[in-house]
């Protein structure tokens, strides 16, 4: 019979595995996934690994090219589909994993590390993003093999980890930008003046990593401000300062902002961190409050450090109104890491009801994810709408119309061919062009649209958001 630690981690491996199935039986959805899915296709489509474009001749400007680079590269391998889009993700989300087992295995017993790596894997914030198409696994990556290797290094001072610090800031420099030196500093920088452990930043090599930093990330900054000057502008002054302190930011060329009131942070915190939130919030309650049997003090140099690592994203959030629940993912490595050393620190701890905790979120998404398989257009994805243009294409010239603003997941989908015309653009064309048309129009305004055309048309399609027409241009019959 298997031992509790093994029967555990077989747990895990299958757990990490079954979110590849759920990842690639769900279309890609909008905004923001299909978004980001259409810009490295962009990038895979025109082999330009310098600027991802928002669209043809349109720079995007609002996130550094690491994961459009891996989820470019992946389309080239593996073709252009879900499965190559999210596949760079699960990977980042992946080795986390991994940093955490490898640093638990170094601290403290393999059941930890065991326990440490399914506590991550298994936030419901975790397992959604290691399927999605969005930069802050790569963020997290970053943040997380900065944080551990700056504990390994104080633990083994001429291991590589201290070169894997340096590494870790490119990482996150290069997803999403100077946040990343912001996460990760400023919890390091509080602890030591917490802890008054100044002269511990001298096993860190900090002349020759920073310039390791530099040159792993300078050379695509500035190449970027080169080829579309003003990028340095609006990604260091509008992304990192003005979309903070504005909750109504309006400078975003690229969506809007989420405004909500400040605090909110922590209820995502609460949501991201389910199941595994609650337990942690539980323990605390319990041991801190009822039996007064620990407290601060009575966590060691390491443990505070990961504390200020977990409850770091939240404070320096808290008075952000411009805020998404996907700023709480770097807060969770750390978390797991906490929650690893202190709450199961005794094997026995590992009980069946730990096991169906770690097996909830991932049997509820993948369920989630075979039902949306069956009912693909439940979502705000527009996969199956191009699906039945493409196999209804040959009685057309025309490509896919949007009378709306054509959705990323259309553009993705389509291969950048499906297009934005105006109604009265589309009438005029009517009165000039003998052609059939397939013309996607928001649901709310199908009857409107049938009723201005002169020419026959016919509802061929409908799903979530759209109706798809086709229209029967008759110009040389009249």
């Amino acid at each position: 019979m298997l031992k509790r630690v093994d029967f555990l981690l077989w747990v895990l491996i299958a757990v990490v595995s079954a979110r590849l199935l759920s990842m690639t039986i769900v279309p890609l959805t909008d905004t923001t996934e299909a978004r980001y899915g259409e810009i490295a296709r962009i990038m895979a489509e025109t082999g330009d690994f310098i600027t991802p474009w928002f669209d043809y001749g349109v720079p995007f400007w609002g996130k550094p090219p690491l994961s459009f680079w891996t989820e470019a590269i992946a389309f080239k391998l593996f073709g252009v589909t879900e499965f190559a889009a999210r596949l760079p993700s699960w990977l980042a989300t992946l080795t986390t994993t991994w940093l955490i087992y490898t640093t638990l295995q170094t601290f403290a017993q393999r059941h930890q590390a065991i326990m440490g790596a399914a506590i991550y894997s298994t936030m419901i914030l975790t397992y959604v993003m290691s399927g999605a198409v969005l930069t802050d696994p790569f963020l997290t990556l970053g943040t997380t093999l900065a944080l551990v290797s700056f504990l390994l290094t104080l633990n083994s001072p001429l291991s590589n980890w201290r070169w894997y610090f340096f590494i870790g800031l490119a990482i996150g420099l290069l997803s999403k930008g100077p946040l990343a030196l912001v996460l990760t500093g400023t919890p390091i920088f509080i602890w030591l003046v917490w802890q008054r452990q100044w002269h511990q930043l001298r096993h860190l090599p900090w002349f020759r990593g920073t310039l390791l930093t530099a040159i792993l990330t300078l050379p695509w900054y500035i190449a970027a401000e080169l080829k579309t000057p003003g990028f340095i502008n609006y990604f260091i002054v509008g992304e990192h300062f003005l979309r903070f302190i504005d909750s109504g930011w309006q400078g975003d060329l690229y969506g809007s902002a989420h405004k909500q009131a400040h605090g909110v942070i922590w209820i995502h915190w609460l949501v991201a961190t389910l199941p595994w939130g609650i337990i942690a919030l539980y323990h605390i309650i319990k041991h801190w409050f009822i039996k007064r049997s620990t407290g601060l003090g009575q966590l060691d140099n390491m443990q505070r450090l990961l504390l200020l690592a977990a409850l770091f994203p939240g404070m320096f959030f808290t008075l952000s109104g411009n805020i998404l629940w996907t700023y709480q993912l770097p807060a969770l490595a750390p978390l797991a890491l906490l929650m690893a050393l202190i709450i199961y620190k005794d094997e026995q701890s590992i009980s069946q009801s730990t096991v169906t905790t770690i097996l909830a979120i991932p049997l509820i998404i993948l369920i989630a994810g075979l039902y949306i398989n069956a009912y693909p257009d439940k979502l705000k994805s527009e996969k199956s709408l191009v699906a039945y243009y493409n196999a209804h294409r040959a009685d057309t010239i025309s490509p896919l119309i949007y009378l709306d603003k054509t959705p990323f997941s259309a553009r993705y989908y389509s291969r950048g061919q499906a297009q934005h015309i105006a109604l009265t653009d589309l009438l005029q064309t009517l009165r000039t062009t003998d052609a059939v048309y397939y013309c996607a129009v928001p649901n709310n305004a199908i009857d409107a649209t049938l009723s201005t055309l002169s020419t026959p048309a016919e509802l061929v399609f409908q799903n979530k958001r759209y109706g798809l027409l086709r229209v029967i241009s008759t110009v040389n019959k009249q």
